[in-house]
């Protein structure tokens, strides 16, 4: 092991990072420790296992506002052979405290460089209006760019959330919840199950909500499930790939619901046909989406005749969503740390970025 191979075992794991770099940020505040307490042994994994995802949780709220949610095993897994392993944590953590804590400086400004990339494209969005904003053009800055390749999926799901959620807001759809009168007398015996939990009575039978379709929030590279359901029944998993039978059963599998709708990047013909006709799927698969019709929707509804409804309102969304998932954007915290840590005074050549 040298510095120049400990350097590439930490590059490896930034890259395949996504744009919060938890993991990065768990290992920076593992060195910081190690620098300024000097109470962990870094060829000890088990002095900073748990303990560092504490450290990591209390920086990422300050200039993320969340935390990391994945499993513990994957969260784990950065300590892997195939990662950064405590030999090669503590050859990092020499070379930290003899130069003053430059390799957390270092990673700390591989983060900031990213959300800077992040930062540029989500600009897209703010200089463009109904008129000129480009669906294609604003997902090809995600996909162009190395490190923001790893987050292209939460900009997918964002895109297709704003679309779906100004459609229906639009159209002032509703949905009507009511009992069959000849079963009032459940209803009775469970009086306070029906009042509390289905807001329905004796004296209210039926009652009307607005149509609306929720994201099921910011999550983590390695959490699967769900991504966006609709109080109207429907669920909707979204995928950037392109769609085969396999992932097909593996999104059926892991999503409980009568009507799913996948929307994926790309899907062949004659895979739709074949999922929407398979006995066992067809009764579950409401639709299937691709890119195509979602750039022919945001055409729509940007210029189209009902654009002075939907076109600001989807640029809206859109940009609401994205300070949600990506605070650090618009967040002058994470300046103010970088310097509180005094990590703007260091500067090596090997550790330059």
């Amino acid at each position: 092991m040298n510095l120049q191979q400990a350097k590439q075992s930490l590059d490896k794991v930034i890259n395949k990072s996504r744009v919060h770099l938890y993991k990065p940020i768990q290992i920076a505040e593992i060195l910081h420790r190690d620098r300024t307490q000097k109470d962990i042994t870094l060829t000890d994994l088990e002095t900073y296992r748990n303990p560092s995802k504490k450290w990591r949780d209390i920086i990422c709220l300050q200039f993320l506002g969340r935390t990391s949610t994945s499993s513990a095993r994957y969260q784990d897994d950065v300590f892997n052979e195939n990662a950064i392993p405590p030999n090669v944590l503590a050859y990092l953590g020499q070379e930290n405290r003899q130069k003053n804590g430059i390799v957390e400086a270092y990673i700390y400004r591989r983060f900031a460089a990213r959300f800077s990339q992040m930062s540029s494209a989500l600009a897209y969005c703010t200089e463009h209006n109904k008129n000129n904003f480009q669906l294609s053009e604003f997902l090809a800055l995600f996909r162009a760019e190395a490190g923001l390749r790893r987050s292209i999926d939460k900009i997918y799901e964002i895109v297709i959330f704003s679309l779906f959620s100004a459609i229906t807001e639009a159209m002032e759809l509703s949905v009507e919840v009511s009992y069959n009168p000849e079963k009032v007398s459940i209803l009775t015996e469970f009086q306070d199950f029906a009042e509390n939990i289905l807001n329905l009575s004796k004296d209210i039978n039926r009652f009307k909500t607005k149509a609306r379709i929720y994201r099921m929030g910011v999550t983590n590279a390695a959490d699967k499930g769900l991504d966006m359901w609709a109080n109207f029944g429907l669920a909707i998993q979204i995928k950037h790939l392109s769609l085969s039978e396999e992932l097909a059963e593996d999104i059926i599998g892991s999503i409980t619901a009568d009507r799913i709708v996948i929307v994926c990047k790309s899907a062949e013909q004659k895979v739709i046909v074949s999922l929407l006709n398979q006995i066992g799927w067809k009764s579950k698969i409401q639709a299937i989406v691709t890119e195509t019709d979602l750039l022919n929707w945001y055409e729509k509804a940007l210029r189209s005749v009902h654009s002075h409804l939907l076109g600001e309102k989807i640029l809206d969304i859109l940009n609401q969503e994205i300070k949600i998932e990506f605070p650090t954007t618009e967040n002058q915290e994470f300046e103010k740390f970088y310097k509180y840590r005094g990590y703007d005074k260091l500067s090596d050549e090997f550790w330059s970025v």
